[in-house]
């Protein structure tokens, strides 16, 4: 097979996906070696940057998937209107302190912030975003969590390294502003915080600081979705890229269909 019909192929292979396919598995299928699945990749992601062209194949959660651009956002969902379902600040900030400490216990996370996170914790669970990754060796045997693959899907990341660095965060924390990623204004509030105390994965607990607890005057590092947008899974679709909405699978949508 030669390297046009590899593109293509990869092409039409990335436009069925429903998740994010790994350029291991890709070589498999194709029957070639994952040195011309690369080259084939970086040929289409070239051809893609074309203004014309409505979707753009990203790397993203150990993988490759064929998304829709950030350009065409709004008119995309002007088709498929998804419903959206934002974490609260409460689910965000726990997400954010698994994300950085993991493997890390619930106590843990409820030092950290300093108030209870249980119900962030079960939002977390249910969307997929974090799992249960084991049991930590001390008394009672907590259960230690880490993050999903969908994680880094829903951020746009590759893999935990392309996570800002917390030396960010503190250097925020210390001028009284909070880190930014591209695309987001400081002080700009994202929308998948879903809005403080009414959003999501807010509890009871989650709302009153907690006094005289460990950690509690240490703060939480703060996690948006790339350029402001939504991380939904619900939508379909990975946060990550420079707009404040975020692509749409090809699979799950209508961008590319006749």
């Amino acid at each position: 097979m030669n390297l046009d019909r590899v593109q293509g192929a990869l092409e039409a292979l990335l436009f069925v996906a429903t998740e994010p396919v790994p350029v291991d598995k890709l070589s498999r299928v194709l029957g070639v070696s994952e040195a011309v699945v690369r080259e084939a990749l970086r040929r289409l992601v070239e051809e893609c940057r074309a203004e014309r062209r409505g979707l753009e194949p990203v790397e993203a959660g150990g993988g490759w998937q064929l998304v829709t651009k950030a350009d065409y956002a709004r008119a995309v969902e002007q088709l498929v209107q998804p419903r959206r379902q934002g974490l609260s600040q409460a689910a965000l900030e726990t997400l954010a302190i698994i994300a950085y400490r993991q493997p890390v216990t619930r106590a843990e996370i409820d030092a950290v912030r300093g108030v209870q996170s249980e119900a962030a914790v079960r939002t977390l669970l249910e969307r997929g975003l974090i799992r249960e990754v084991g049991r930590k060796e001390a008394p009672g045997r907590p259960i230690l969590y880490g993050t999903t693959p969908l994680f880094l899907q829903q951020f746009g990341l590759r893999d935990l390294t392309e996570l800002p660095p917390p030396e960010q965060f503190r250097a925020a924390a210390a001028g009284g502003d909070r880190p930014d990623r591209a695309g987001s204004a400081p002080g700009e509030s994202s929308p998948v915080t879903g809005g403080a105390g009414a959003a999501e994965g807010q509890g009871p607990g989650d709302s009153v600081r907690a006094s005289g607890e460990a950690g509690a005057g240490e703060p939480a590092p703060r996690l948006n979705a790339p350029g402001g947008s939504e991380a939904s899974p619900a939508a379909g679709g990975s946060a990550g890229r420079t707009n404040s909405h975020p692509p749409f699978p090809a699979r799950s949508g209508v961008a590319g269909r006749a």
